[in-house]
C-alpha cells in the first residue's frame, strides 16, 4: 500500500517524533489545522502502518545498562531454515535491541545493551554463540554517541511501498 505524506501530513509526523505525548489540539495548534483534521491525519497515519508505535525513548545508561555493542554474526551455512531460525532465536534475547540483516561479509548486525563488558562476554558464550548455525562474532563497543535520534528526515514526496 502507497501513501502519499502532504505537508500537513509531514508536519504532524515531525511534531510526533519529537514528543509522542502531544495532545491533538496541541498538535492542531501548532500546525494551523482544526483537532479533527489532525485526528484523522494521524488515525489515517497509524492505520497505514507510517505510525508504528508511540513509545518512551529511555536512557539506556540511566537504567544501569552501561556498555552499548554491535555485534556483525556471520553464518555458517545460508540454507532456507538457518537464518529463519537465527532471526527466531535472536528475537527472544533481551539484551539485543535492533537486527539488521546485511549483505557483504556478514550476515546482520545486532545493537545489544547489557550492564558491563562481563555481562556481554556471559551474553556471547551462553547465548548468541549457542544459537544454531553462528560461525563467527565480532564485536566493536560504542565509546559515545554523537548523533542518537529516532526522526526520520521525512518529506512531502515520501511515499511507502
Amino acid at each position: 500500500m502507497k501513501i502519499r505524506l502532504d505537508a500537513l501530513d509531514v508536519r504532524i509526523l515531525n511534531l510526533i517524533q519529537r514528543d509522542t505525548m502531544l495532545a491533538v489540539a496541541d498538535i492542531a495548534e501548532r500546525v494551523a489545522s482544526s483537532k479533527t483534521v489532525v485526528w484523522r491525519r494521524i488515525q489515517k497515519l497509524v492505520d497505514a502502518g507510517v505510525i508504528r508505535e508511540r513509545v518512551a525513548i529511555l536512557d539506556h545508561h540511566k537504567v544501569g545498562l552501561r556498555i552499548m555493542v554491535f555485534a556483525h554474526v556471520k553464518m555458517s551455512r545460508h540454507n532456507r531454515d538457518a537464518l529463519p531460525t537465527f532471526l527466531d532465536a535472536v528475537a527472544r534475547l533481551a539484551p539485543v535491541i535492533e537486527c539488521h540483516t546485511l549483505m557483504g561479509d556478514v550476515d546482520f548486525l545486532l545493537k545489544i545493551v547489557v550492564p558491563s563488558v562481563e555481562d556481554y562476554e556471559h551474553f556471547v558464550w551462553q547465548k548468541l554463540s549457542q544459537i544454531e548455525g553462528v560461525q563467527e562474532i565480532s564485536s566493536s563497543i560504542s565509546m559515545s554517541q554523537s548523533i542518537n535520534t529516532t526522526s526520520l528526515p521525512i518529506r512531502v514526496t515520501a511515499t511507502d511501498e
